[in-house]
């Protein structure tokens, strides 16, 4: 025993060799939690708790089983193996198998994914002809999913007032009905879905104390990792089975608690002490990851949250470098001075591969333009926990209906749209169209456009529905034909009811899904700009989706090469590390989102996000502020972010400017100092549909000032010197050497120029 012992700190010891009673182990970033609770494990199987005795919690199977790894070189495989150790939903579903017949279900009742519970809530909505447009299944699911880690079952919902009221606010005043049917309908199938096995485990001991007298005899020692990412029903579970021998260790970050959005509860170990009276607390403060810098930063970030369990983590490591915090114009040149620094790293440090890189951002809209400027300077990256930009569903369900309006012969597009959103064009009638196509060699749009003419036999509800898809489709044709492309986006958004399904779902995903339709029409935007001014007056849509097309192509590379650039959300971030670490949109309204400025609870949590992601870092951390994001159609100037100030300064590499001129700026727009106006509605640009062609604004023609060598700024482009100007009128140009993106050559009539 002695011999692994010696492998740990004297706090890490400390931790492990303690079994006496309720224990809590804060384990700081890069503390070497997973080390411990292992440790932990083979120390209790050493003082003769049998294996199958010990009860071990985690939040994924990857958790699970590298810790059964490391608990099976400790001891012998055979022993791992005998330990209860996985996932909660693992663990309670080998308990509710034991025990279903209490329950009234079979012992090997089916578990229903995400989908199989998402279409039988759509069953139900249509069996009681309800609008599925105002009852949307996944906004139903996220509801019912609530309700159950709330410990709510159907009946305690629909006598609770405050939720019943609820959903008559919002209109949807049968979701209680939808709840108790989908219930019914599950016990009758013997099925649970993801969120019964908590719920029903809760039941269970609830109802039988018998049985939870059983489990909390048999099980002589419990083990929970992530405890910050408890939600109430999983706490509930772990405080039942411990409370009479309270033989419990549970291991976290109070500084880390960052899932609030999927139920977790911040307060189950803030309060934890509270509940075990004689609970020991142990510290892991020690930081095996990062610089002293890293560490000394992020300590002086999250310092200024008051809900935490304070502890000062430290580093032994070398001081390092300060955080480089970059400032850049927009949001476009953020991108590509992110990719030139990753570029000049690797030549600066030979010993870095592009593995050694992660670009961190808040939401999954920001990936647009970090790929697009990977791609143009030949960096490879992969997105982690997600896909690339233009592969995201709703994205390509866009462009689908972009490929249709320039092309209506385009049958993939066709087919990918025709009852998206549902418009009542099924299975059947979409292979009756397609076999009509096949025996007249013609398009299938040719056949939508008179089915009759081609002997189609479809009802007349079928053919209504068609001839409504065909009408809508064909005025989205004849304004492309007038108005700019990013406005024939807009009107396609809006009019074929994409943005409604997301604002009415009104989930965290369905938000996500909403930032990248207005991420989509900012990119179209962009291209008409840039188009624009580099002297190309028609600018096309088709032309954006020849652009876009090749782009979506390089993504579909399938080479088996790991060494890439890793984009992820800092949420997904969460658990990995990475020598350097790039954190982008460090703005108001950004990071931290718009949705959290009104809580403080919301904010601090925010501040803990960031401090995540800071501690990712190992060698290098680098922080970018826009001072401009294009949104909505329109640039709009970004305030620095709070987070900024709550770094202490002596941390901080600003080139250029003082961390003072950050401070003066955020003072000026902060939310602390001054009532923010209420935020403009989401994609605000897709209302203006009137199908009138918009004129493209120019800026009057002034060249006074304008020369060879004279320093300019540019919206998009950032810093640059002027190298030459010719031509003449509406047709004068300058070519502009701009730091981050070389030498461009712009139409002055369009260019947004500003001399320095």
């Amino acid at each position: 025993m002695e011999e692994y012992l010696n492998q740990l700190n004297e706090s890490q010891r400390e931790a492990v060799l303690y079994t006496g009673g309720p224990a809590m182990i804060l384990a700081g970033a890069g503390s070497g939690k997973t080390r411990v609770l292992t440790y932990k494990i083979a120390c209790l199987l050493r003082q003769g708790i049998p294996p199958h005795r010990i009860m071990a919690l985690t939040f994924t199977n990857k958790a699970a089983r590298e810790m059964k790894e490391r608990v099976a070189a400790l001891t012998e495989p055979h022993v791992a193996r005998r330990l209860w150790m996985g996932t909660f939903h693992s663990i309670f579903t080998r308990i509710l198998r034991n025990e279903a017949e209490l329950l009234g279900y079979p012992s090997g009742f089916t578990i229903y994914d995400s989908d199989d519970s998402k279409s039988l809530v759509k069953s139900i909505i249509k069996e009681m002809s309800l609008d599925d447009k105002t009852y949307r299944p996944g906004m139903v699911n996220s509801r019912i999913s609530n309700a159950k880690n709330s410990l709510i079952s159907w009946k305690a919902y629909e006598q609770n007032k405050e939720l019943v009221e609820s959903d008559m606010n919002a209109r949807v005043p049968m979701i209680r009905e939808i709840y108790k049917r989908y219930q019914s309908r599950c016990f009758q199938a013997g099925a649970m879905d993801f969120d019964d096995l908590l719920l029903q485990t809760n039941i269970l001991f609830r109802d039988h104390p018998g049985v939870l007298d059983k489990y909390r005899r048999f099980f002589e020692y419990l083990l929970v990792d992530e405890y910050q990412d408890t939600n109430f029903a999983q706490h509930m579970i772990v405080y039942r089975l411990s409370e009479l021998h309270q033989k419990i260790c549970v291991v976290g970050d109070d500084a880390q608690s960052i899932y609030s959005f999927r139920g977790a509860n911040i307060d189950n170990i803030l309060k934890f002490k509270d509940q075990y009276a004689n609970c020991r607390i142990f510290k892991l403060e020690r930081n095996y990851r990062s610089t002293q810098t890293i560490v000394n930063a992020a300590n002086s970030l999250i310092r200024k949250n008051k809900e935490q369990i304070h502890k000062t983590v430290y580093s032994e490591k070398e001081k390092g470098g300060k955080i480089l915090l970059t400032y850049t114009y927009s949001d476009y040149e953020e991108a590509y001075i992110v990719a030139s620094k990753i570029a000049e790293m690797r030549m600066m440090e030979r010993r870095y591969v592009y593995a050694d890189f992660a670009i961190l951002y808040r939401i999954n809209a920001q990936s647009r333009l970090l790929e697009e400027a990977l791609r143009k300077s030949n960096i490879p990256y992969k997105i982690y926990g997600g896909l690339s930009f233009y592969h995201r569903k709703e994205v390509k369900d866009v462009i689908a209906y972009l490929r249709l309006i320039v092309n209506p012969n385009d049958e993939e597009a066709l087919k990918r749209i025709i009852n998206y959103p549902a418009r009542g064009i099924g299975d059947t009638t979409l292979g009756k169209l397609t076999a009509a196509a096949t025996e007249h060699n013609l398009s299938i749009w040719t056949i939508i456009k008179d089915p009759l003419a081609h002997s189609v036999q479809l009802n007349s509800g079928a053919l209504r529905r068609i001839e409504a898809f065909r009408v809508m489709m064909e005025e989205f044709m004849e304004h492309s034909r007038k108005i700019q492309a990013d406005e024939t986006a807009a009107m396609v958004v809006k009019r074929t009811g994409i943005l409604d399904d997301f604002v009415q779902e009104r989930s965290i995903e369905a938000a996500s899904r909403i930032e990248n339709l207005e991420e989509l029409l900012k990119s179209i935007s962009e291209y008409i700009s840039i188009r624009m001014e580099e002297g190309e007056e028609h600018v096309t849509l088709a032309g954006y989706l020849s652009e876009i097309s090749l782009l979506t192509d390089q993504d579909n590379d399938k080479q088996e090469n790991e060494d890439r650039v890793t984009l992820m959300t800092v949420h997904a971030a969460k658990g990995l590390e990475f020598k350097n670490v790039f954190i982008t949109g460090l703005e108001e309204d950004l990071f931290p989102s718009s949705r959290a400025k009104d809580s403080l609870r919301a904010i601090e949590e925010e501040r803990r996000l960031l401090y995540v992601a800071i501690t990712r870092a190992e060698e290098n951390c680098i922080l970018t502020h826009a001072q401009s994001r294009f949104q909505n159609g329109k640039t709009n100037i970004c305030t620095p972010s709070r987070f900024l100030l709550d770094i202490d300064a002596q941390y901080l590499d600003v080139p250029g400017r003082r961390h003072s001129d950050f401070e003066l700026r955020q003072r000026q727009h902060s939310p602390y100092l001054q009532k923010q106006p209420p935020a403009s509605p989401r994609l605000s640009r897709v209302s203006d549909t009137s199908g009138e062609p918009a004129a493209p604004i120019a800026s009057p023609i002034d060249i006074s000032g304008l020369g060879a060598g004279v320093v300019v700024k540019h919206d998009r482009f950032g810093t640059g010197t002027i190298m030459d100007i010719e031509g003449e009128g509406a047709n004068t140009k300058a070519t502009v050497e701009f730091d981050n993106f070389g030498q461009k050559q712009l139409l002055l009539k369009y260019a947004r120029l500003t001399i320095l």
